[in-house]
């Protein structure tokens, strides 16, 4: 059977409020609106970066995100450098969003590639990481990979 080369289109959320979670990945996380429908009971938004959909919200959910059921783990979003990193920290900080850990972190003891670990409004698991540039941080936990449980 001939394999399909798969890669990840755009992520679709389900949040409870629209409008803070519109707030919170435009202004804390940089994205743009693409597109957004505003009916009752059917609102959604797109939202993308140069023009291109990366994610959407759907205002689908009447309780905020849950780890204990199957799902969603956690939804990561790759910068160029830990720099970059740093400043969407900065960002989140300002905002007082909720941290898994503190400060960037890398993936495991040892490895370069490493991020900021936090939370959005509805308690959707986030991560903002950079490939390289977290080597010389301690990782939070030991003997699993740092996005694995938090």
């Amino acid at each position: 059977m001939a394999r399909t080369s798969l890669k990840t289109g755009h992520v679709g959320l389900n949040v409870t409020d629209i409008t803070r979670s519109l707030d919170f990945y435009e202004r804390v996380l940089g994205f743009e609106v693409i597109g957004r429908g505003e009916e009752k009971g059917r609102e959604f938004a797109f939202l993308g970066q140069d023009g291109q959909l990366v994610l959407t919200l759907w205002r689908q959910s009447a309780e905020r995100f849950r780890a204990d059921v199957a799902g969603l783990h956690h939804l990561s979003f790759q910068v160029e450098s830990v720099d970059e990193v740093r400043a969407a920290e900065a960002r989140l900080l300002e905002a007082a969003v909720e941290f898994a850990y503190d400060g960037v972190v890398p993936h495991g003891e040892g490895a370069s590639s490493g991020g900021v670990f936090f939370h959005d409004p509805d308690g959707i698991r986030l991560e903002i990481y950079a490939p390289t540039g977290a080597e010389d941080a301690k990782a939070p936990v030991a003997a699993a990979p740092t996005c694995g449980f938090f």
